[in-house]
């Protein structure tokens, strides 16, 4: 990364928005390892990304990259996460996205593999009014849960062919890997991410307590 880039980055209100929200994502332990990755669009097709191998809870503007997709082409200087092509996807699948967070949290690791189908339904948690278009606990709240691969094209290829299905979750989890949200802003997404990470732990003791999937 030159010295321009680097600085511009360090004085952009994006960039210093997704550092704060990734260090608060990091101090709740949903991104072990350096694992998981956020990015923030800046553009219709462009956004800023964290970059590989970074310890989320000590980001700065300096650990993002410019990444852009015009034309179909990814394009970053740098090395960028290796799922920045989902990240791109769910940017051209949906103009009104803004920000996508993408955690490793224990509990939606486990919840993943605990599930066997390729979809589990919510219901009866008022939690569900944090999602965007959940109107009542009463209402089903489906999440997708794709199989993991390393394969990160054939994966957001999976996730474009499923879209209706996804969107209205604002969410999809990816077994034995962790969980992806997005929001209309960073503010949204942040309330859907814990959101979510609040449902699937309650499943999870719901599933310890009465046995029953």
């Amino acid at each position: 990364m030159n010295h321009t880039t680097q600085q511009v980055q360090q004085l952009n209100p994006y960039a210093i928005a997704l550092c704060a929200t990734g260090r608060w994502i990091a101090s709740r332990h949903w991104v072990p390892a350096t694992g998981g990755n956020f990015s923030i669009r800046t553009a219709e097709h462009s956004a800023l990304v964290t970059a590989s191998g970074k310890d989320k809870g000590e980001l700065s503007p300096h650990d993002l990259l410019p990444v852009s997709w015009a034309e179909g082409e990814l394009v970053c200087a740098g090395q960028p996460s290796a799922e920045t092509a989902l990240h791109a996807r769910l940017y051209q699948l949906d103009d009104s996205i803004k920000a996508v967070l993408h955690t490793h949290s224990v509990q939606a690791t486990v919840f993943s593999r605990l599930i066997p189908t390729e979809q589990h339904t919510f219901t009866g948690y008022e939690m569900q009014k944090a999602i965007r278009g959940q109107l009542s606990h009463d209402q089903p709240c489906p999440l997708i849960i794709f199989e993991n691969t390393q394969d990160m094209p054939a994966l957001a290829a999976q996730v474009a062919t499923n879209w209706s299905q996804v969107k209205g979750a604002s969410a999809l989890l990816v077994r034995g890997h962790g969980l992806y949200v997005w929001g209309q802003n960073l503010d949204e997404a942040k309330r859907h991410l814990e959101a979510w990470e609040f449902l699937i732990h309650c499943e999870l003791e719901r599933i310890r307590l009465t046995g029953s999937l």
